[in-house]
């Protein structure tokens, strides 16, 4: 049988012939996904590449991001070749952070587009409704969003990228210890990802040595947070974590502001964008959270392994796009920076040759830190992986 997958039968098999391609199909295939000469693009077939990300609603500014991240690796990637002389075409699917979309996403890049890989799920409601479809599609997936519980327990064919809300939960009470600070509440917006990090967060505060006092939740869609913040300011509460994604952390922030709370406000690294902070303004000032080294590359100690990748990836972001980095493309350049790794060394793109060459990842240097994949861990980072960021000026600086 071929080593060529189909994806057919719904789930139930997956190995068969690929259909014969015209050649001149394979041009422009060739040629949308960028970079290859036309003779080489017309005659191969390429390696296909799917994405769902979301890339409008309240967490387009996650998604877009990883989407351009994506286009510019996959056109340098050709550029140089392609893969195992097969050039690369990246077909992308927008959900709209809705979740009712996510399901026949995914389904389209399984059946109708037969991907080799996927990368995507911006956001953790969306990676965790794909799960049982990639695992009975057995097609190698790397998840760009942060809930833990994507990769734990572990899962054949599933990696993860992204850093978890159960890091972010414990680099921000080590920080609050550090500053004295032991009474905390919480925030969670009802999400995959806010419900997530309130689990794990209430999971770990007491080893960490911090009280959660109060343990409220919000509809990430609202905007008239007056209940819960009342309710926030008239407990003892030093610290405020806030645990969500998108739109609503920066209106939790303006609004926390408004209200004259004097608490030591913190967020997950959901919120390592500037637009974030373009849309918080001067309330975003004093706010820290844990995120990786790509965004204060910069300011990284010359020894750090990190920096020189961190700085080519920004300085080569900048350069097609403008503006600044953010932890999302981070998460993106890493996923596919692993996956055509894995490729090379597997000598091929069968899925499960793949998968294994993934699971062999050992020390692979990226922007969201050093990743070391067992059987067991396919997340593969530690707490070295994580940096606290302050937002001082409407830019961020490294604390620790």
């Amino acid at each position: 049988m071929s080593s060529i997958r189909m994806f057919h039968c719904r789930f139930s098999c997956r190995t068969a012939i690929r259909p014969w391609w015209p050649a001149a199909l394979l041009g422009l295939l060739g040629l949308l996904a960028g970079g290859l000469p036309p003779a080489q693009a017309g005659t191969v077939e390429p390696i296909r590449i799917g994405s769902v990300l979301t890339l409008s609603g309240p967490g387009a500014a996650l998604g877009e991001p990883e989407l351009k991240t994506l286009q510019l690796y996959v056109e340098r990637l050709n550029a140089a070749g392609g893969l195992l002389g097969r050039p690369l075409r990246l077909i992308h699917v927008d959900d709209g952070g809705e979740l009712a979309k996510v399901d026949p996403a995914f389904r389209r890049l399984l059946d109708a587009e037969r991907v080799d890989v996927l990368i995507g799920g911006t956001t953790s409601s969306a990676s965790l409704a794909a799960l049982p479809l990639v695992e009975r599609a057995e097609v190698p997936f790397l998840s760009l969003a942060g809930s833990v519980l994507i990769v734990e327990p572990a899962k054949k064919w599933v990696f993860k990228t992204a850093h978890t809300d159960r890091m972010a939960c414990d680099k921000v009470f080590a920080d609050l210890r550090a500053r004295g600070l032991t009474r905390v509440a919480l925030l969670s917006e009802a999400s995959g990802y806010g419900r997530s990090g309130r689990f794990q967060c209430l999971a770990r505060a007491a080893a960490s040595g911090v009280q959660v006092v109060l343990d409220d939740s919000h509809d990430p869609k609202e905007a008239d947070f007056s209940a819960p913040l009342a309710r926030i300011g008239a407990s003892d509460a030093q610290a405020l974590l806030v645990l969500g994604v998108g739109a609503s952390s920066a209106r939790i922030t303006r609004a926390v502001h408004a209200a004259g709370l004097k608490l030591a406000l913190y967020h997950t690294h959901s919120i390592g964008s500037k637009a974030f902070i373009e849309a918080a303004g001067d309330a975003a000032e004093g706010v820290r959270f844990p995120a990786a080294a790509l965004i204060v590359a910069a300011q990284l100690p010359e020894a750090d392994p990190q920096k020189r990748v961190a700085l080519e990836y920004t300085q080569a972001y900048t350069a097609a796009y403008g503006g600044s980095v953010s932890t999302f493309g981070g998460h993106a350049y890493d996923a596919l920076m692993q996956w055509a790794e894995a490729v090379r060394r597997a000598g091929s793109v069968e899925a499960d040759a793949v998968r294994r060459a993934l699971e062999a990842t050992h020390g692979y240097v990226g922007t969201g830190g050093i990743v070391h994949y067992a059987p067991t861990d396919h997340l593969g980072l530690d707490a070295t992986a994580f940096r606290m960021i302050e937002i001082r000026n409407g830019d961020w600086r490294l604390i620790d």
